[in-house]
Order: C-alpha cells, then sequence, then structure tokens
C-alpha cells in the first residue's frame, strides 16, 4: 500500500487537439473516485495553433496546490515526442517518464485514442483501482468514443507493463 501522505504529482504535455486537458480529466476523476483529494492546474500556450499544452495533477491524503514546484513530478506523460525536451525539467531525478513511444498506434481503433492509451500506461503505476480509471474513462467520453477508449486504456497499459520488463533487463 502506498504512503498515505504522499503526494503524487503528474504533468501530462502535448500539442493543441491532442487531448492533453481530457488525459488530465481522467487521471483527475481516477483519483478523485479512488478517495484522494485533488488539484489540477493547466496551462494552454497557443494551444488552438498546435502549440504546447500542459496540465499538472496532483493527488494524495490532502493537497494544498495544484501547482507541482520545478524539478517535482513523479510521472511526466508526454503525447508529442518534441514535447519531451521543453517538459523535462519538470520531472524529478527519479521520475518516469511515460512517451508516445511506448503505444504503438497501429492498435488503437483511433490514433486519436492516444491520450487515453498513455493514460492507461500511467495507470499502470499508480496505486489507484482499475474500476476508478474505467468510470473515468467513460465518465469524460461522448458515449459513442466510451469502448473505443477503454480499449485504448488496456491496450496502453499493457504497453507500460512490457516497457517496464524492458527497463528491468
Amino acid at each position: 500500500m502506498a504512503d498515505p501522505g504522499k503526494i503524487t504529482n503528474v504533468v501530462i504535455a502535448g500539442l493543441g487537439g491532442q487531448g492533453v486537458i481530457t488525459a488530465s480529466d481522467i487521471l483527475a476523476e481516477a483519483a478523485f473516485r479512488a478517495g484522494r483529494d485533488v488539484k489540477k492546474s493547466e496551462l494552454h500556450g497557443m494551444s488552438q495553433r498546435g502549440g504546447s499544452v500542459t496540465s499538472e495533477v496532483r493527488f494524495g491524503a490532502q493537497v494544498f496546490s495544484p501547482m507541482i514546484p520545478r524539478g517535482e513530478a513523479d510521472f511526466l506523460v508526454v503525447l508529442a515526442s518534441d514535447q519531451i525536451e521543453p517538459n523535462r525539467h519538470a520531472l524529478r531525478p527519479d521520475g518516469r517518464l511515460i512517451p508516445p513511444e511506448w503505444i504503438d498506434e497501429s492498435r488503437l481503433a483511433n490514433r486519436r485514442s492516444l491520450n487515453v492509451a498513455l493514460v492507461g500506461a500511467l495507470s499502470a503505476f499508480l496505486d489507484l483501482p482499475e474500476p476508478d480509471w474505467l468510470e473515468a474513462v467513460r465518465a469524460n467520453l461522448p458515449e459513442k468514443l466510451r469502448e473505443m477508449n477503454v480499449q485504448a486504456f488496456q491496450t496502453g497499459r499493457a504497453a507500460a507493463n512490457v516497457a517496464s520488463r524492458k527497463e528491468l533487463k
């Protein structure tokens, strides 16, 4: 069981239109459903023109601020490879980068589900019940997109397990 006093810090970064905000909404809702205090912030930048977008989610027993101090993110989830270096400073030295390369987009029913697949990858490292994740996916997407995104979530979760095994070798 995770330390109940620990705050988990997650930065999700990508480009406008990739679903950064939806991904952070799913994470925040899954943590809330699991009984955690959740705070969230977002920076849109030039998001409507494909510019950088980041969202920060913090959760734990009690969270006072939505802002993650520089260099203290436990996880950095990146939806576009060119957003890794501009956001790497957010990650703590022993934090975990979850890059888009972990997901084989050919395994997704729609490549626009990459954001949900990467949330699925993140879920493999967090102590939140899978049913809470699945309910959060369904609650944050229109009905016609729900099951396709549940499948994307499961694809990402499996990809994280494969990536973790490769890191251990």
